[in-house]
């Protein structure tokens, strides 16, 4: 996508009705008090969530909890819909002008946007990696719903963006035995790199302490309930909007006391909330020591970047 010469005029990618989109070009007004410019570098489609808006499956009684920050329009359509925008500011406060910064914005190549929900990048986060700071937001959400714990077994089904950090900040934990799980098997060159074991679904280890749905298939969650020992918390990442989904709750569900939850970077999970606001969980403080391999590696496979030129 170009952006436009003039910063005044940007153009927006719409959802504009089942399977189409357009380009937009839309005025914008100067920044107001409080405000930065930013031009956008990249931004990043989410496969699971934007797969979802594309066809018009956000489920109508869903239409207020799906609304992303700065979206515009209503669901189904036409909406302008996005959240991992990186950019740079060009029109704002001396100490502010030219730094790179993180925000949950649409597909747009220019926008204002309130300074204080800009997140400034380190210098040594490169831009395209950053895009995928929402990803990273999804998966420790996750982890902290999950609660793994030291030398626990755990299986990640599903290598995409969300599975892929899952598993690296599983592996993190002492002791942990983590299985990244996916059919597709080129992806175990990916969890060698995040330092935790592949397998493809007919040969990962059961009997684990900990499961997490990350595939977006009901084919997943069959996998994960199968690979989940005595005890065990499943945990649901999966969301499939207006799709009915079968889950096998027969068999070995009850005797094996599994307990089966969801969930949703929306709210942060009840284990962080005295401490951690929204803002803190999306901070980078910590990313130049944790992800510099881990993206570089999947830069090209975990996601879909827009870039803009």
């Amino acid at each position: 996508m170009d952006a436009s010469a003039s910063t005044d005029i940007a153009l927006a990618l719409w959802y504009r009705g089942p399977g189409q989109v357009e380009l937009r070009q839309e005025a914008i007004a100067p920044p107001g008090a409080g405000e930065v410019r930013v031009k956008t570098l990249y931004s990043a489609i989410s496969r699971g969530t934007e797969s979802l808006v594309f066809g018009g499956r956000i489920p109508v009684g869903e239409f207020e909890r799906m609304r992303a920050p700065f979206m515009a329009g209503d669901f189904p359509f036409p909406v302008k819909y996005g959240y991992a925008a990186v950019g740079r500011i060009e029109n704002g406060g001396d100490a502010s002008r030219g730094k790179t910064v993180f925000a949950l914005y649409p597909h747009q190549t220019a926008f204002n946007i309130p300074a204080g929900v800009a997140v400034a990048l380190p210098e040594d986060v490169p831009p395209l990696r950053a895009v995928l700071a929402a990803n990273m937001e999804t998966a420790l959400n996750g982890v902290w719903d999950a609660a793994p714990g030291p030398a626990d077994r755990i299986a990640v089904i599903g290598a995409g963006a969300v599975g892929s950090l899952v598993a690296y900040l599983c592996g993190q934990i002492s002791g942990t035995d983590v299985t990244l799980v996916d059919i597709n098997s080129s992806r175990a060159e990916l969890a060698a790199k995040l330092g935790v074991s592949f397998a493809e679904p007919g040969s990962a280890n059961a009997d684990c302490d900990l499961v997490v749905h990350a595939s977006g298939s009901p084919d997943g969650l069959r996998t994960a309930l199968e690979l989940a020992g005595d005890e065990a918390t499943v945990l649901e990442m999966s969301w499939y909007g207006d799709a009915a989904v079968t889950a096998m709750l027969g068999g070995p569900f009850h005797s094996r006391r599994l307990r089966l939850i969801s969930s949703q970077v929306g709210r942060i999970a009840p284990s962080h909330r005295p401490r951690w606001t929204h803002g803190r969980r999306l901070a980078f403080s910590d990313l130049p020591e944790r992800l510099p391999g881990i993206l570089d590696a999947g830069s090209g496979i975990l996601c879909q970047p827009i870039i803009y030129s």
